[in-house]
């Protein structure tokens, strides 16, 4: 019986792939820039469990760490840095772990994502994983698009695993065919509702709605009638209080404020709170600048996550490239 693994498990190590010169942050002259948000959740994340840094060149950017416990520099080349649609997805199957290498093919082939489909292979083959078997898929399916509870739910949205630009256009039945027989899993449960204004991800789940446990899940919400969000916010909170947990009781359901408008260009940018990060011993989120909303957050965070230390990671500048905290990350177990 295989099974997808919930973020709140305990986790082997986190993975994180550091800007470099042919990044978007260099093309937009903001490559020094974009350290900071990327040095300060390596930092969070790495007081109490393991960190792997990808990067270009080690010995540069290690020694932009005033410590180096628990953080290893791997030199490999990625396209970017966005390791949660590409790095391995965790499972365990026959009470055995097992990595799933699922295809990448930069959202629907907007960007190029040829170094990143092959970052998995590499480490693998390396031996950073140890000795946990990798299983290539030949199925395209991004970490930021599904979320799991550990016992068989996996929640995503119709918007990202429907649209045609990832899989050719597969049914709503064919796709969690694959799902159950991929992740294990033994339900789907579709959001038709909600997005974000400059969401290149067609609607990652990540964004939208996450598994807190078993039994409850945080949602944006939006109160503003005058704000373009609002109705499609609205049928996703109502389509989340129709959704039942194996037991057939509902959700217990928490909002989360709709974060700061942040815009680039003129557009605006799909900033939110709840592209968060479960580690072992912490709650990593994103903080956009807004001191007022920043820690209305993080009260929240610290009523869900008890035995965590709550650590605001400031993500300002990681939503000009359209993803955040949680996109930036990826939990691995083997």
């Amino acid at each position: 019986m295989r099974r997808l693994r919930a973020e709140w498990e305990e986790q082997k190590v986190v993975l994180i792939a550091f800007p470099h010169k042919d990044t978007d942050w260099a093309r937009d002259g903001e490559l020094k820039n974009s350290y900071a948000p990327f040095i300060r959740m390596a930092q969070a994340i790495s007081y109490s469990q393991l960190v792997y840094i990808l990067c270009r060149d080690k010995d540069s950017i290690s020694s932009l760490f005033c410590s180096h416990r628990n953080l290893v520099f791997i030199e490999i080349d990625y396209n970017d840095t966005w390791t949660r649609d590409y790095g391995v997805l965790s499972a365990m199957d026959r009470d055995e772990p097992i990595l799933l290498d699922f295809r990448f093919d930069g959202w629907g082939k907007k960007y190029e994502a040829k170094l990143d489909n092959r970052v998995n292979h590499t480490l693998h083959k390396k031996g950073y994983f140890g000795t946990t078997p990798i299983e290539p898929i030949d199925f395209v399916l991004e970490g930021g698009a599904i979320e799991s509870d550990g016992a068989g739910t996996i929640l995503t949205t119709s918007s990202c695993l429907l649209n045609s630009n990832r899989n050719g256009g597969l049914s709503r039945q064919e796709i969690e065919n694959r799902l159950k027989k991929y992740l294990g899993a033994k339900r789907i449960l579709w959001l038709d509702y909600g997005y974000l204004e400059g969401d290149d991800t067609d609607g990652h789940i990540d964004t939208l709605a996450r598994f807190i446990d078993s039994d409850t899940i945080a949602y944006v919400s939006c109160d503003d009638r005058e704000d373009q969000h609002y109705e499609a916010l609205k049928k996703m909170r109502e389509q989340l209080e129709s959704f039942k947990r194996e037991n057939g009781k509902p959700y217990n359901l928490i909002a989360l404020p709709m974060a700061p408008k942040i815009y680039k260009d003129s557009k605006r940018l799909p900033s939110t709170y709840a592209n968060f990060l479960i580690t072992n011993r912490a709650l990593l989120y994103p903080s956009y600048n807004d001191i007022s909303k920043d820690r209305q957050v993080g009260t929240i965070f610290k009523e869900l996550f008890l035995d965590r230390e709550i650590i605001p990671i400031p993500s300002s500048i990681l939503i000009t490239q359209g993803g955040s905290l949680h996109c930036s990350t990826m939990q691995i177990y083997y």
